[in-house]
């Protein structure tokens, strides 16, 4: 079975030989398979947002290597850097960087835009996703008409819209109140179970990491524990959180 995401070895230090230096990433290693929902927990300054920047092709390793969808992104140009993100990477940021002068149709359809995908493709592309994530009637709103959990799954759909090899999501609940936050996390579920879709989100929330498969814990730019749901439920897997995360601080 072909690795969605493969880690391997990479470190990430900060600042040229002879200065002052600071070691954001440690020798990290871990791998996603195909379908899987990761989540990675760290308190800030732990090296997590590091580790997805480079992950998502927006910084890169000192050394080491990361393959996503059998690609050695470490060895890619910035042409090809800029054609693999637009293709296989979907994104999910914290304050959902909608464009506001776009509707929430147009916001949705830019990726395939970007790829000059052609305009009889776009649309049912665009309905396919709104149609998933329950945004339907919203399609001809701009973001300043939504509300922030409306605005989230606009995001969401935008991810998703070009069928990428994963989708990694930034704190995506962290500008939610509470209930916008678990729509958001069942509709991710849903899709990454229905659809197959890889998801690897980073978070340093209890309840979000308890809607993964399995969450890496990273302190000091380490992966230094792991966790599996397994055949627990939620609430159980959350409290093993919980507990998990007590003695990584320690």
């Amino acid at each position: 079975m072909q690795k969605i995401v493969d880690v391997q070895n990479v470190e990430k230090i900060y600042g040229k030989a002879g200065e002052k230096q600071f070691k954001a990433l440690s020798d990290v290693n871990f791998e996603v398979k195909p379908g899987e929902f990761v989540g990675i927990m760290g308190a800030s300054g732990s090296g997590k947002t590091t580790l997805l920047n480079i992950l998502s092709t927006l910084d890169t390793p000192t050394s080491g290597q990361v393959e996503i969808a059998g690609e050695d992104i470490t060895k890619l140009n910035n042409n090809q850097m800029a054609d693999f993100r637009a293709n296989k990477i979907g994104f999910i940021f914290q304050d959902f960087n909608l464009l506001e002068n776009l509707t929430a149709y147009e916001n949705i359809a830019l990726p395939l835009a970007l790829q000059n995908t052609a305009v009889k493709k776009i649309k049912p592309a665009v309905q396919s996703i709104a149609e998933k994530l329950g945004l339907t009637d919203i399609l001809n709103h701009y973001p300043t008409e939504l509300s922030g959990g409306q605005k989230q799954r606009v995001a969401a759909a935008r991810a998703l819209v070009h069928e990428p090899s994963i989708v990694f999501g930034d704190e995506p609940t962290g500008a939610l109140d509470s209930k916008s936050a678990r729509a958001l996390l069942d509709t991710l579920t849903k899709i990454n179970r229905e659809d197959d879709v890889s998801i690897l989100l980073v978070t340093h929330d209890p309840f979000s990491a308890s809607f993964c498969d399995r969450i890496l814990f990273i302190k000091d730019g380490e992966i230094g524990q792991e966790l599996k749901k397994e055949e627990n439920s939620r609430a159980e897997f959350y409290q093993e959180i919980l507990d998990s995360l007590g003695t990584f601080a320690e």
